[in-house]
């Protein structure tokens, strides 16, 4: 009997790809993700920096003196210094206390700031020449603020070799904080000229008078809102006259303004 003969090779039918062909290289790919993960380096979370021990042995000292909690609002490192700043209504307290339980017996200046950036002059186009660049919004500096103005003071000690600045919110609308002169003699003409630039009132003072401008000036130089003359008469910031120098061509305005008064002083001769 005759057995058929087997198909030929290119006579074989090809058989059906099967679907699941595709998967090795759907699965290959979350595995390809989770390694690239892993080779990834991680980063580093910075770690909190140490407290100062001379910071934490000052705060400790302020509320064995009284300046608790409440009186404390915020604290901060401002380039390696402390900064407390303290209520309103323990500005004074936190004088007596740096004298009597800080040790502080040196005042090195009280002083006043206006937050509110200042106002623009000129156009969009002439920039901001001044270095750094004046801010737009209302920003504050280490512990923060509540509103526009506010009241520093830094005292040092001479002999436990260390020191810390203060500062206090103040209201925008009727600035006054306690004088520190029944504490600090020095600081008389430090209030007188914050009175004096900013309209900050220090109750108590033996005698707040004008320290540099007359008796008779009206308004407070240093807000950011008082209109300096200068201002007024000339663009701000950075815009000034400039006369060329030797050998340099002038101007065609400068040169047509010599012109008419080489004419004018010609025909008067």
């Amino acid at each position: 009997m005759l057995r058929p003969e087997p198909p030929l090779a290119d006579e074989t039918p090809a058989p059906d790809a099967p679907d699941e062909a595709a998967a090795p290289d759907e699965a290959a790919a979350p595995d390809e993700a989770a390694a690239a993960e892993a080779a990834a380096p991680e980063t580093e979370v910075e770690a909190p920096p140490e407290p100062n021990p001379v910071h934490e042995e000052l705060l400790a000292l302020l509320r064995d003196g009284g300046l608790d909690d409440s009186s404390i609002i915020e604290t901060a490192d401002a380039l390696g210094g402390l900064v407390v700043r303290v209520a309103n209504t323990q500005w004074r307290q936190a004088a007596v206390v740096a004298k009597s339980h800080l040790a502080c017996d040196y005042l090195s200046f009280i002083a006043g700031i206006d937050w509110q950036p200042a106002p623009r002059e000129g156009t969009e186009e002439g920039g901001d020449t001044s270095a750094p660049v004046q801010p737009t919004e209302m920003t504050f500096g280490a512990a923060g603020s509540a509103g526009r103005f506010q009241v520093f003071a830094h005292v040092q000690s001479s002999t436990k070799h260390w020191g810390l600045t203060f500062k206090t919110d103040v209201d925008d609308a009727d600035p006054r904080v306690e004088s520190w002169v029944s504490e600090y003699p020095g600081a008389d003409w430090h209030e007188r000229e914050c009175w004096e630039m900013y309209g900050i009132t220090f109750d108590g003072h033996p005698n707040l008078r004008h320290l540099f401008l007359p008796f008779e000036f009206e308004g407070h130089p240093l807000r950011k809102d008082f209109a300096l003359l200068a201002r007024v008469v000339k663009p701000w910031p950075g815009l000034v006259d400039v006369e060329p120098m030797p050998g340099e061509p002038e101007e065609p305005a400068e040169a047509a303004e010599a012109a008419e008064a080489t004419a004018a002083a010609g025909g008067d001769a």
